[in-house]
């Protein structure tokens, strides 16, 4: 099953693969629409997102940057097949332009908090909720570490939410944590190529 899943990442052009990416946040924003209308009175879900918060700044963004900063010590001693997603995040970051970078970010937080913590949390609490955030990683379904890794970022930023009662602070947290690794990742490549050429990075 991994195997066939790598091969089908592999057949894909980055072009595709953006264009899944799009897709898929686009059908998660539709299905918080729709469960907006049914589950709640007016929306009333995105009252709890609230931007004038202190805790966006003092929670959200240093907690963001420990996650990243822990991930990224991880992946300096850890195996690199512990963190082998298929190649998928490489693919996505490693040609992209900052803005992009931080545009995909941006959506990917916006459209899985909306649904997860916004909705899905608040109806069914944080186990069920982190859970199914975790299995719609599907790729991560092949890596026990990457999977174990999902599960407890997903019920840290679970409980962040239910600490906080904000959206907007797991929005930016969720939204540093891509933006950072995404930089990582682009800029990592980068500095392996340079050195694979004799280039000082």
């Amino acid at each position: 099953m991994k195997n066939k899943y790598t091969e089908l990442i592999k057949g894909l052009t980055d072009k595709e693969l953006l264009f899944h990416l799009y897709i898929t946040q686009a059908i998660l924003l539709a299905i918080s629409f729709l469960l907006g209308i049914i589950l709640y009175d007016r929306f009333s879900f995105l009252q709890t997102i609230k931007f004038n918060d202190i805790k966006i700044i003092s929670v959200g963004l240093p907690a963001g940057i420990a996650v990243v900063l822990i991930d990224i010590a991880l992946m300096k001693c850890l195996p690199v097949s512990y963190y082998d997603d298929g190649g998928l995040n490489e693919r996505i970051f490693r040609n992209r332009k900052v803005i992009h970078i931080a545009l995909i970010a941006g959506i990917v937080a916006l459209s899985e908090e909306l649904l997860f913590r916004g909705i899905l949390q608040t109806k069914v609490g944080l186990v069920m909720a982190s859970i199914i955030f975790a299995i719609i990683h599907y790729r991560y379904l092949f890596n026990w570490f990457l999977f174990s890794n999902i599960v407890l970022l997903s019920f840290l930023i679970g409980f962040i939410f239910e600490w906080t009662n904000n959206l907007a602070v797991t929005m930016i947290m969720h939204f540093t944590i891509d933006f950072l690794l995404g930089l990582y990742i682009k800029y990592k490549r980068s500095t392996d190529i340079g050195e694979e050429k004799g280039v000082a990075p």
